[in-house]
């Protein structure tokens, strides 16, 4: 079993990251699972959402405590929040922001730690700092779990006609990015 965190803020657009990694999974034949944790709800407050996948149903339904990876859409979380706890030995963190602001948290020699500029590549192609599909196509090319195409298939089957471009263009964009790193 694959297990996936997402740490975000209200209103980033991590319920929807979970949900189209989910769906991506799901063509591929696997059993995904996702699902939001939050408290009292509003916009800007620290929540996390969570996918687990498997060749066989998910009965498991708590947190996850243990990723395989994380994909961090507000790094400035990393402040106030131990968003690496738990990672395994060899995890994949995706953090969303500049190189140049983000504070590279300390890790073991087998997890890889990723800087996307993901906000900044949704601005050029969505028109707003929602880099989430941005961060799905850098996960795909960082982690080989799942296709371009299958996740440009779940991006198609989420957004109607008039955001379905710019969230695969974007998508793309986030993919060649890390590619283009050599990861």
């Amino acid at each position: 079993m694959k297990e996936i965190r997402i740490h975000a803020r209200a209103g980033q657009g991590a319920i929807t990251t979970a949900s189209l990694l989910g769906y991506a999974y799901f063509l591929k034949g696997m059993y995904p699972f996702a699902f939001p944790s939050f408290g009292a709800a509003r916009m800007g407050a620290p929540m996390n959402a969570f996918v687990r996948v498997d060749s066989k149903p998910v009965r498991l339904r708590s947190q996850i405590y243990e990723p395989d990876y994380l994909l961090i859409v507000d790094h400035t979380l990393m402040r106030g929040f131990n968003c690496l706890s738990g990672l395994k030995d060899s995890g994949i963190v995706l953090i969303n922001g500049k190189e140049c602001s983000v504070q590279r948290p300390k890790c073991s020699a087998k997890q890889k730690i990723l800087v996307v500029p993901a906000n900044d590549i949704a601005l050029k192609h969505i028109g707003r700092p929602l880099g989430n599909t941005a961060i799905l196509g850098a996960f795909c090319a960082a982690t080989g779990e799942l296709t371009l195409d299958e996740l440009i298939i779940a991006i198609k089957h989420r957004f109607d006609a008039k955001l379905q471009e710019a969230n695969i263009k974007a998508a793309q964009e986030g993919f060649n990015y890390v590619r283009s790193a050599n990861v």
